[in-house]
């Protein structure tokens, strides 16, 4: 039985399956393990690679193995997926794993820090609330239609004209009035829930140094470099700024074959909570970047003239996430570059 150099983990809540391999890809245990065994397994272990998919509870193992010695890689379970050779099950899929690990274009997950870790969960709670008022607010257009009441289109148009008739003598029954205004009620909640947490972010931007330079970017607000730096950090798992645009899904989708490119739609690929930041940025910021005198507004004019403003706000989301790698990598603050004068 040959040295185990690669092991592989499937992880889970209570039930671990551990798969070792040597060197040269045999097969030295197949173990299936409890919570605590796992943890006294890993620790009796020699130094060696340690392979787990980024999941549930990843990083907190990852940081576990590197405390026993362990070098620890993380890897995308859709990565791992093609590696499986039989019948999907806990040990098939400890075994793909240490089969990925191995391959030399493989790409790994950084393992991210605590502090990451804890924006990245306030980003979360509040992608909770903003959904939960979305579905209430829908759900509070929907009672009234059925009543004959018809609201403008807008969160703050709907929330004006609300006001307006719980004030005065709306034409519903008694109950749904009561209703209604327990909605209501819900939603000012909601609203003070998100507004604390969007203070907090402003808080946070203030005082971290990633976040103040990420600020200088036009379209980048405490919101978005926050939450860029809890998921990239100094982005340098990527070697260049497409990179970072395409784990983000803003770049096009291809569909190629017998060499010819055909590209398509955007691919949404990677993690959808910050494309969708990122695009409301773009959004936001491009009016007042294709007024301006600079090689950016020049690039936006020229955009718009030949195509759609939501074409233009996804290209400018993804110049966007080039300018944030550069930022992060380089840790100097953007700079718009004024057009050359004629002449």
């Amino acid at each position: 039985m040959g040295k185990v150099t690669i092991i592989g983990i499937d992880l889970a809540k209570n039930v671990f399956q551990v798969h070792g391999a040597a060197a040269d890809g045999s097969v030295v245990f197949r173990k299936k393990l409890t919570r605590p065994q796992f943890a006294r397994f890993m620790a009796e272990q020699p130094p060696c690679l340690v392979v787990m998919e980024a999941c549930a509870s990843a990083h907190h193992w990852a940081r576990e193995m590197s405390r026993h010695g362990h070098k620890v890689r993380l890897i995308a379970p859709h990565y791992v997926k093609p590696f499986i050779k039989r019948q999907k099950n806990d040990a098939a899929d400890a075994e793909a794993i240490c089969e990925a690990v191995t391959r030399p274009t493989m790409r790994f997950v950084d393992l991210k820090s605590d502090e990451q870790l804890d924006m990245q969960s306030l980003h979360r709670a509040r992608d909770r609330l903003v959904g939960e008022r979305t579905t209430l607010i829908n759900q509070l257009r929907a009672i009234l239609l059925e009543r004959g009441i018809v609201m403008a289109k807008g969160r703050r148009k709907l929330e004006l004209r609300l006001d307006q008739l719980l004030a005065g003598e709306v034409a519903i029954s008694r109950r749904i009035r009561q209703l209604v205004e327990d909605m209501r009620a819900q939603w000012r909640a909601l609203d003070e829930r998100i507004g604390a947490f969007d203070a907090e972010f402003v808080a946070i931007a203030r005082e971290d140094a990633a976040t103040k330079l990420l600020a200088t970017i036009p379209g980048v607000g405490p919101l978005n470099a926050t939450a860029f730096v809890a998921s990239v950090g100094r982005a340098e798992t990527f070697g260049r700024g497409r990179d970072l645009a395409a784990w983000l899904g803003l770049v096009p989708r291809q569909m190629t074959t017998g060499g010819r490119p055909k590209l398509l739609g955007i691919s949404k690929r990677g993690n959808g909570y910050l494309r969708r930041m990122l695009i409301h940025g773009a959004r936001a910021a491009l009016p007042s970047l294709a007024k301006g005198r600079t090689l950016l507004g020049e690039w936006l004019r020229g955009l718009l003239a030949r195509t759609h403003i939501n074409t233009a706000v996804v290209a400018l989301a993804a110049k966007m996430a080039r300018i944030i790698w550069a930022v992060l990598r380089s840790g100097r603050p953007f700079q718009v570059e004024a057009m050359p004068s004629a002449g």
